[in-house]
């Protein structure tokens, strides 16, 4: 839409009220609104101010007036607000010189997009992330310097098989159980469903929804893949709709990687693919049907995917999920079919316009626009370089033997160990000014201070299982 249609979209919708949507650096959305009579076509060059040293990561007290500048074409009616509410995804500008800024997460996609272009390889990247997460019907967690805890519950949990529930219906998907069996097992069907149809409300396209793997309400809803930018923004809209769809049934959802021990994590596999003047440059005649340029993107990846996980994987928590002999896909190799390898090329279709790879250790905490922005530039720095993937692992990853996976590498341990990778080995991320260096400092900084010391230096509740009694 442009500046003129928004202004109609939003006297036909009866709006009242202009919510203005941007994203911090670790990447929750934030916002504030300002009533209709606000807001005009020149909006969407003058902007709105606030306080950028609020927002996480971002500006010093003394250098705070930022400006947000509204994206016409993301403005849609709000599903969630009582008062009719426009809804538009903003840019962070700075006042005095009328730049974007460079820690606005999208803004960094922006340039990622634009670097593709400038390449001449492709025009457009397109992602499609598989987003999974928990519906809980309680959370506690409280931590202080003489104790710590968290509690949470699912009618769904298997643990719950055996509490008074006046009655106790039982159907509790079992640990590991949880894909695929209809209800009464999957009670979660019509919640799931009224969280698509307000996607589609919005302008998402979705392809499927389904319980996952784990007990307690796992599940996964399946977005139709989109440019770089418009999935950044999509993502949002996603984590937003399922959150609020959830609170109005009196539940609650986390996007947390591993919530549960003994169970499935919750991932975020991610498909790839560019494309050139309408055509796909992924499909051709090598390995599971990719061209040469594809097998190249494989190898741009694994390579950098060390570094890589500090924004995919960018939780402490992420790496409760990424341990090895597990599910999750830890070892750094490419197969067709095998979901044991951290990079599986689809063969659901013969069609070219299919033909994607499909990254599989992202997980579903990250901040999509920067996330995103990372993949493109590992896969853009494979095919610059021309870099051989290897040889393909058809065999299952798991079944190997010490010996055979000596040669396999595999993602870092921690969250620590994905910082020290960025700081290594960041040079294909600087490429065309789409991460800058402060950005990189910035993201590793408020890592280790805000979340890898303060998890590190904190007792755990399991060692009091461990060591009370020493």
């Amino acid at each position: 839409m442009t500046p003129k249609e928004v202004m109609e979209y939003a006297k036909a919708n009866g709006a009242k009220m202009v919510d203005f949507r941007f994203l911090d650096f670790p990447g929750i959305w934030q916002h504030f609104s300002v009533p209709i009579s606000e807001f005009d076509e020149s909006s969407f060059e003058e902007g709105f101010g606030f306080d950028g040293s609020s927002i996480r990561g971002w500006q010093p007290i003394n250098a705070s007036d930022m400006l947000v500048v509204p994206d016409p074409g993301t403005a849609v009616m709000d599903p969630f607000m009582q008062v009719p509410t426009l809804t538009v995804i903003c840019n962070v500008v700075d006042p005095i010189t009328k730049e974007k800024y460079t820690r606005d997460p999208r803004h960094i996609a922006q340039k990622a997009e634009a670097y593709l272009n400038f390449t001449g390889i492709g025009d457009t990247a397109y992602f499609g992330p598989e987003a999974e997460f928990f519906i809980f019907d309680d959370i506690r967690y409280d931590t202080a310097s003489h104790f710590s805890y968290y509690h949470l519950d699912s009618v769904e949990g298997i643990w719950n098989s055996g509490r008074a529930e006046n009655p106790n219906l039982g159907y509790k998907p079992r640990y590991k159980e949880g894909y695929f069996p209809v209800p009464p097992s999957d009670s979660l069907q019509d919640l799931r469903s009224e969280m698509v149809m307000i996607m589609q409300q919005v302008g998402l396209q979705i392809e499927c929804q389904h319980h996952e793997v784990a007990t307690a309400g796992q599940a996964e809803i399946d977005m139709r893949f989109a440019p770089l930018v418009k999935m950044g923004d999509q993502l949002m809209w996603f984590k937003y709709i399922i959150k609020n769809v959830a609170r109005r049934h009196c539940k609650t959802v986390t996007f947390m990687p591993k919530p549960l021990f003994g169970d499935n994590g919750s991932g975020m596999h991610t498909h790839v693919s560019l494309w050139k003047e309408g055509k796909p440059l992924f499909a051709g005649d090598r390995y599971a049907g990719l061209s040469e340029m594809a097998l190249h993107a494989v190898a741009g990846v694994l390579k950098h995917a060390a570094a890589l996980c500090a924004f995919t994987n960018p939780t402490t928590n992420s790496y409760k999920r990424l341990v090895p002999g597990y599910e999750a896909p830890v070892n750094l190799a490419y197969s067709s079919r095998n979901r044991s390898a951290s990079i599986r090329i689809p063969m659901y279709s013969p069609s070219p316009k299919a033909k994607r790879i499909e990254v599989r250790f992202p997980d579903p905490s990250c901040n999509g626009y920067i996330a995103f922005s990372a993949l493109l530039m590992a896969v853009l720095d494979g095919i610059e370089k021309r870099m051989d993937p290897g040889e393909p692992l058809d065999k299952d990853i798991y079944a190997l033997s010490p010996e055979e996976l000596a040669d396999v590498p595999s993602t870092p341990g921690s969250l620590d160990e994905a910082m020290k990778a960025l700081e290594n080995d960041n040079e294909f991320l600087l490429k065309g000014d789409v991460f800058t260096e402060d950005v990189i400092e910035t993201w590793i900084k408020y890592k280790r201070e805000r979340e890898v010391d303060p998890v590190r230096l904190r007792p755990h509740p399991y060692e009091f299982m461990l060591y009370y009694d020493i």
